[in-house]
């Protein structure tokens, strides 16, 4: 079976192809006898497929040409696999700790091939909602942030390596123009992909729309997200872009990446912990009162 085209794979495909890449077969021992393939694709915008045999695993992620969550209405570059891959083996090289080897990349495919973090290892959103403690997650956070954005800045680089990667990375141009649409703009204005509780928090979101002073420090904040190309930024470090247990902690996801700047990332991390603990009484019970 050929694969110089773009096409979707599905459970079948995905065995053939995975024959015919020495990079992937390879971490399997070519061994397919009691092969298990699952789509796990929860997110947004991939097909994720986890792939486990005797004799070893490995994540298989595929971009497609559209937002998965909302359909072919809303077309998406397949390109934003180059650069989440980019984005894995600059910043794994950097901080190999925290983020997941890549073992294949292919652009036509659009196709990560990946470590597969096993379980105990879960989605960092769903540990807190479930209200476990994960007493080195700020410690790593810290490493993986100080490591991936002092190392891509001025701070660490040449002028010359700096000015280079910027320009790779601004052909991750779609993904950024997403990120000023559903941060920067939709939420301060009428929008038909904008969601709140309806009707208890119409007024709530009528005040936002309404705040004049509000979208002018908002425009400010956009300003430096679209000129400040200070480091090589995740672009979306929420609490679903990392995978951790007790005593480890990975970041994923990093497709949205691009030179831009450091409080970015920073910021959407630490406003997810936030979030994340207004919302403990609400998970509260009898088992853990979130105290």
């Amino acid at each position: 079976m050929a694969f110089s085209e773009f096409r979707p794979l599905d459970e079948k495909s995905l065995i053939e192809y995975i024959k015919a890449t020495p990079s992937l077969s390879s971490k399997i021992v070519d061994n397919y006898d009691g092969l298990k393939i699952k789509e796990v694709g929860d997110g947004n915008l991939n097909f994720v497929y986890i792939i486990v045999a005797p004799s070893g695993s490995f994540v298989i992620k595929q971009a497609l040409p559209y937002i998965r969550c909302i359909g072919e209405s809303w077309p998406m570059t397949k390109e934003r696999a180059y650069f989440e891959v980019l984005a894995l083996k600059q910043h794994g090289a950097l901080c190999p700790e925290h983020v997941p080897e890549v073992y294949h990349f292919d652009r036509t495919m659009s196709l990560i091939g990946m470590r597969y973090l096993e379980p105990p290892h879960i989605i960092l959103r769903k540990g807190l909602i479930a209200g476990i403690e994960y007493p080195l997650l700020a410690e790593h956070m810290s490493e993986y942030m100080a490591k991936t954005l002092f190392c891509t800045s001025l701070l660490y680089r040449s002028t010359t390596e700096h000015k280079r990667a910027v320009a790779e990375f601004c052909g991750n141009v779609e993904l950024c123009r997403l990120t000023e649409q559903v941060v920067f703009s939709d939420p301060y204005k009428v929008s038909e992909y904008n969601r709140w509780t309806s009707p208890y928090l119409d007024r709530d979101a009528e005040t936002v729309r309404e705040d004049n002073l509000l979208k002018i420090e908002v425009a400010e904040l956009k300003s430096k997200f679209c000129e400040r190309a200070q480091a090589l930024i995740h672009g979306d470090l929420h609490t679903g872009s990392v995978m951790v247990t007790p005593d480890s902690t990975q970041v994923i996801d990093p497709e949205f990446a691009f030179y831009g700047p450091m409080g970015f990332d920073i910021g959407a991390f630490i406003g997810n912990l936030i979030l994340a603990f207004f919302a403990q009484d609400g998970h509260a019970g009898q088992g853990n009162d979130r105290k």
